[in-house]
């Protein structure tokens, strides 16, 4: 089982994710509020992803996460450069926390939890989950968890960007970021780890 726990935590992010999506996000929020300039604020987000990026390029490690932090990164910098307020760095945050809590609900109801879709084949069980009601139930659960956290954070963030906090706003996506994520994925495997694994001819 600790293999499988190694395999869900490395493709789920870990801490790579949390260095490379998380960093560019607090020197954003840093940079905007010593020198209350918001294209500062933004090179300097951008150029920090860059440079993460060309680091794991240079170690030969893995660009997964670089690479989506470096999207992820661009398109919030476009956002606020629209909006014109470093508030608006953080919309993309609304708009895919919305996406994800409904796409993570809508597939548990109709019985496809997105979490059997995505560590099924990572674990070596492929869809064969499906056919073990045990192992379907605690993938719909942990998908329930997943649901609590994209709406948590939509409950929280939300009303501080509506009150132009945003250094409240700041501090929270931060903290409701990989940190939340990280406890979320933990929480998934204690979860999951109650039912053992379906292994493709284990249901022949």
């Amino acid at each position: 089982m600790s293999h499988e726990k190694e395999a869900i935590l490395n493709a789920m992010g870990g801490k790579r994710g949390l260095i490379d999506n998380g960093l560019p996000s607090i020197l954003f929020l840093i940079v905007f509020n010593i020198q209350k300039d918001l294209r500062s604020a933004i090179y300097a987000a951008i150029a920090l992803s860059a440079a993460l990026a060309v680091w794991r390029l240079i170690k030969r490690d893995t660009l997964q996460h670089a690479i989506s932090g470096v999207i992820g990164v661009l398109i919030c910098a476009w956002f606020a450069k629209q909006g014109g307020q470093a508030k608006d760095y953080y919309i993309p945050s609304f708009i895919k926390n919305s996406a994800y809590a409904a796409v993570y609900a809508i597939a548990n109801l109709v019985g496809w939890p997105i979490l059997g879709l995505i560590i099924g084949p990572i674990i070596g069980e492929n869809m064969e989950w499906r056919k073990v009601a045990a192992r379907k139930r605690v993938y719909v659960m942990a998908g329930w968890v997943w649901v609590g956290m994209f709406v948590l954070r939509l409950l929280i963030m939300y009303p501080l960007y509506k009150a132009d906090q945003l250094n409240a706003l700041g501090v929270a996506s931060i903290v409701l970021g990989y940190p939340l994520f990280l406890l979320v994925i933990w929480w998934t495997w204690l979860i999951i780890r109650t039912v053992p694994s379906v292994k493709p001819d284990a249901t022949q």
